[in-house]
């Protein structure tokens, strides 16, 4: 018969993972409901939108369609516009959730603990203050993540809808329409996370906390959007002057092509020669065509993957760096207080 040892510290360690949850969600209820509130909202909009709404909008456009000129005829012009409100709003609501994350992070999540100094209590009752922070980042990212996950497949699957059926459709690279159809959303969700999450424990109070949290999630926003469109390869099209640029997609160069091949941008046209096509412009320019470096939407996944990727990694950084500040700054509290209680 083996002999007997100690208890495994599983069950333990699972018990104290519980009450730490029960304790966040108890500390945080609000925000939790206010959360699942606007989760909610946004998925019944969404389902309403990629619904009824898509329904009658492509029903009314059909009407207007089938108008010939000059006869007057019927057609919901209210359907169209209903459609279009209803979509500019979820839409926006979609991109706004990171900056509403990145501002509760900064200022209710960790600044506002640490100044009153509710976080000093809880690591005297004996959570460290490195699983304080771990249970206080882990439980928000994976509500973060499923909500804003739910609501970005939601509003992809209303676009859809709506997709070659509504004339007022936005484009797939429409800038904000881009980001809501894809995980990139998730990512700038997370990443608004960790910046008021790092933001919160270098300022230790919640306006500043708030406010510098917020920027960092913008600054991370416009970065990003100016780096999407280098990340994957792009498609290079050289047409004719007279047909001029026609990819579609989203554009990351483009100018003339000259008699000798070379890609130059394309030269200035005054107003007198923009009547004409700009025909003598582009003959002192030597130019015999266009080209154009664009992403078509075949690139629409493989751009959002890798883009989610690299604010994974950012996030990563952010989480490594908060873990980190939490360490040093607390370092020399916890040594003192294991040597009074050896003494």
């Amino acid at each position: 018969m083996p002999p007997r040892g100690p208890l495994p510290a599983a069950p333990a360690r699972s018990a104290a993972l519980t009450r730490d949850l029960r304790w966040l969600l108890r500390l945080h209820r609000p925000a939790l409901y206010v959360w699942a509130a606007l989760v909610v909202v946004l998925a019944a909009a969404l389902l309403w939108l990629a619904g009824p709404l898509t329904d009658a909008s492509a029903d009314a456009w059909r009407d207007y369609d089938a108008c010939r000129a000059g006869v007057r005829c019927s057609y919901d012009q209210d359907a169209i516009l209903r459609y279009k409100d209803v979509y500019s709003y979820t839409t926006f609501a979609l991109t706004a959730l990171p900056f509403l994350v990145a501002a509760w992070s900064g200022a209710a999540l960790l600044g506002r603990e640490l100044e009153s100094g509710t976080a000093h209590l809880a690591w005297t009752q004996g959570i460290s203050p490195v699983r304080w922070l771990a249970v206080k980042l882990a439980a928000p990212a994976v509500l973060v993540t499923a909500g804003t996950g739910l609501l970005v497949w939601l509003h992809h699957h209303a676009w859809s809808a709506a997709n070659g059926r509504v004339d007022t459709a936005k484009s797939w690279y429409d800038g904000l329409t881009l980001h809501a159809n894809g995980p990139t959303t998730v990512g700038f969700a997370l990443a608004g996370l960790g910046c008021g999450a790092l933001a919160g424990l270098l300022w230790r109070r919640a306006l500043p906390a708030l406010a510098t949290g917020l920027v960092a999630t913008v600054a991370v926003r416009v970065l990003v959007d100016r780096l999407m469109p280098h990340l994957w390869p792009a498609d290079t099209s050289v047409t004719s002057l007279s047909r001029g640029i026609r990819g579609v997609g989203i554009t990351v160069d483009e100018g003339i092509v000259t008699s000798t091949g070379a890609h130059l941008p394309r030269p200035h046209c005054p107003p007198e020669d923009a009547v004409h096509g700009c025909t003598s412009t582009y003959a002192k320019a030597d130019a015999v065509g266009f080209f154009q470096s664009y992403h078509p939407v075949s690139h629409f996944w493989p751009l959002h993957l890798i883009t989610t990727a690299v604010l994974l990694a950012l996030v990563a950084v952010l989480g490594t760096t908060a873990f980190a500040l939490v360490r040093r700054s607390t370092g020399g509290t916890a040594r003192n207080r294991r040597t009074g209680a050896a003494g």
